[in-house]
């Protein structure tokens, strides 16, 4: 972070969205404090004004903050119209067209999954789904994916405001059904949707991974290949991994 001196009022709060955004987790004043270059004071004004702008909402214990529906939105928008999203799109394309399924870039939004990009298969038998689609977390293979590589404070709390909704009769709508999956998604580092979500629906997600970090990197995206079961059975899906990684590779290239 650069230097408290000489800045303008609006970089430093650009810097303090910066700081939570980095954080990950949910933030007090003190926690805050000894991370940040501004006097107490400062930062107390600095997030009532970032809070009343729609940037940042707090917690239900009244301390700490995390980043609202604004700043989410913003960070979406970033991230789906860069100059990179069109490689990204390219990697997708090209993903499809070697495996003949639906295909999507997708990333943790609050408590929810939402497509940033997607290319549809050619067959006639598909769920179309648009980038801007949000998904349940529990109940989707990106959104395990990103509940399994999540901070363990961050995890837990997005565990306990879920609703592990029945959406069909493969959901995990038991906690500890879906901790036990979380694990196994650690373990093997991907995640599946059994008809979780939508009947006669699989899913397979890899993560897509901050450049250069190996498999210790932070998880930022997901990438996922999507199929009905009577034409691509999980087991032939599971079969098609090695692809998803190479495009995974080259998607986290691209962030």
């Amino acid at each position: 972070m650069t230097s408290a001196d000489n800045e303008t009022p609006g970089l430093r709060l650009l810097e303090l969205l910066e700081l939570l955004a980095r954080a990950g987790l949910p933030q007090s004043l003190a926690e805050l404090l000894p991370q940040s270059p501004w006097p107490k004071p400062t930062l107390h004004r600095m997030l009532q004004q970032l809070e009343a702008g729609g940037w940042l909402q707090r917690e239900p214990d009244g301390r700490r903050y995390v980043l609202a529906g604004r700043a989410r939105a913003l960070a979406e928008a970033t991230l789906s119209g860069s100059a990179q999203a069109g490689v990204r799109h390219a990697v997708l394309r090209a993903l499809v067209a070697d495996i003949g399924e639906s295909c999507n870039l997708t990333a943790l939004s609050g408590a929810e999954v939402i497509y940033l990009d997607r290319v549809e298969t050619a067959f006639p038998l598909r769920l179309e789904l648009r980038a801007g689609t949000r998904v349940p977390l529990h109940c989707s293979a990106s959104g395990k994916l990103f509940l399994a590589f999540a901070p363990a404070r961050q995890r837990r709390q997005l565990l306990d405001g879920l609703r592990l909704t029945r959406h069909t009769a493969q959901t995990l709508d038991s906690r500890e059904r879906l901790e036990a999956e979380l694990a196994r998604i650690r373990h093997e580092d991907l995640a599946v949707d059994d008809q979780e979500f939508v009947e006669g629906l699989n899913c397979v997600a890899v993560p897509v991974r901050e450049p250069g970090g190996g498999k210790t990197a932070a998880v930022r995206c997901a990438v996922a290949l999507q199929a009905p079961s009577a034409r691509l059975p999980l087991a032939q899906a599971l079969g098609l991994v090695g692809r998803l990684r190479e495009a995974a590779a080259a998607l986290a290239r691209s962030l």
